[in-house]
Order: structure tokens, then sequence, then C-alpha cells
């Protein structure tokens, strides 16, 4: 059963930046690469869930466009862990964030991975805080 872990929330004033990072394990048959869709949301109170950025097999990446420009997504492959990292904070960027990954080797293609909301893997969240 693959677990996933996050850390790097906290509070920052808005302009401010954090580096969010999410972990795997638990991989027997497969591998952290074997994974063909990752990616980030967050959800604020009374809001629903959206998606932040996506991250494929390959490495290609799609962001929202409300943080086109700021944020970043990233995987390194050897330490099985996903990244995001949040340039010029804004207050509205509050909100709980989440990684999540899809089943090692089920294949989705890159067009559907960057509408994919399904995950099969999904971390605890980690709260991300932006004052003004």
């Amino acid at each position: 059963q693959v677990q996933l872990v996050e850390s790097g929330g906290g509070s920052v004033q808005a302009g401010g930046s954090l580096r969010l990072s999410c972990t795997a394990s638990g991989y027997t048959y497969s591998t952290y690469s074997d994974t063909y869709c990752m990616g980030w949301f967050r959800q604020a109170p009374g809001k629903e869930r959206e998606g932040v950025a996506r991250i494929y097999v390959d490495f290609r990446t799609s962001v929202a466009d409300s943080v086109k420009g700021r944020f970043t997504i990233s995987k390194d492959n050897a330490k099985n862990t996903l990244y995001l990292q949040m340039n010029s904070l804004k207050p509205e960027d509050t909100a709980m964030y989440y990684c999540a990954t899809e089943r090692p080797r089920s294949v989705l293609t890159w067009s559907s991975c960057q509408s994919h909301y399904e995950f099969n893997y999904w971390g605890q969240g980690t709260q991300v805080t932006v004052s003004s």
C-alpha cells in the first residue's frame, strides 16, 4: 500500500515562498518512477478541492491558471518525492494542500492526467496560510 507524507506547510506573509514535499513509500512490485500521474490539490474552507498542478511520468507539467508563473511542480524519482515550489504567495492561496498519486503502472495519457481527480493515493494534507 502506497503511503504519502506531506511536509513544508506553514504561515507566511504575502509575497513569501514555501516548498511543499510529498514523500511516498510502500512500493512492493513497482517503483515511484512507474507512476504516470501525480498532482497537488488544495481546499480552502467552504470551497471545493481544486487541482493546483500535475506532473506526468515523463516530467511534463501543468499548473492551474490561478498559480501560473508562481508555482512549480517537480519530482525526484530517486527520493520518491514530489514537490510544489510556491513563490509570490497571496492570501487567496491559503488552503490545505494535498498531494496525490496514481497507482504505479496505471496508464494514463498526458491529456487525461491534466484533468485527473480520482487518484488512488492521497496525503494527509499540510496547511498553508498566507497573511496580507
